[in-house]
């Protein structure tokens, strides 16, 4: 999210957690003000992420300290050490459906992204290779590529087994990075109906 009324409008679309991008060089990456007034904005309302990528320990510990949050993501090459010195529940990225990887952070949330295009790139990947991960017990986090138009198939190419969420950022975008209020609602509606369907 890069402004508080499309975190509104997120939240009345019915989604489970917003992500706040403190990733340097990003186009999505917030001033702490900015992140501030998002999260206040939804407080109470929805699980709200903080995103990093291999962030020096201090620039964690400051946006942690200012912003109320309820969940980390790592999206870069942080160790499992570092990931369990957090005192938050951890999404960590993993290129697509890294089975070492996914041993690696055992106990994080797993998020599945493109295998070589990385984060926040809008960059779809062959998602029903998470299938295996999911039937073995791991929790995860589909993204890559993921839109309003092909995310029920993407759910659907799973099989029986959900996964634990679905991640979308490029997918619901207008200009400006500013998220489309009805793509979200779309996304939204596509997901619950492949819910009802598996």
């Amino acid at each position: 999210m890069t402004h508080p009324d499309d975190a509104a409008a997120a939240v009345d679309a019915g989604v489970d957690l917003i992500g706040l991008n403190f990733v340097p060089g990003s186009p999505r990456m917030l001033d702490l003000n900015t992140a501030e007034a998002i999260s206040s904005r939804v407080a109470g309302q929805v699980e709200r992420v903080a995103v990093f990528r291999n962030a020096p320990w201090n620039e964690v510990e400051n946006v942690t300290r200012r912003i109320e949050l309820e969940r980390i993501q790592f999206h870069g090459d942080e160790s499992e050490d570092e990931v369990e010195m957090v005192d938050f529940p951890v999404i960590k990225a993993v290129r697509g459906a890294d089975r070492e990887a996914a041993q690696t952070y055992p106990g994080a949330l797993l998020l599945l992204d493109h295998p070589r295009g990385g984060g926040g790139k809008g960059e779809a990947w062959n998602w029903s290779e998470a299938a295996e991960l999911i039937a073995e017990g791991y929790d995860i986090i589909l993204a890559g590529g993921l839109d309003p138009e092909n995310v029920g198939e993407a759910l659907l190419n799973l099989g029986d087994l959900p996964p634990w969420g679905v991640d979308v950022a490029t997918g619901v975008e207008a200009e400006g990075y500013r998220k489309d209020p009805a793509r979200i609602q779309a996304f939204i509606s596509a997901v619950r109906k492949a819910e009802e369907a598996g």
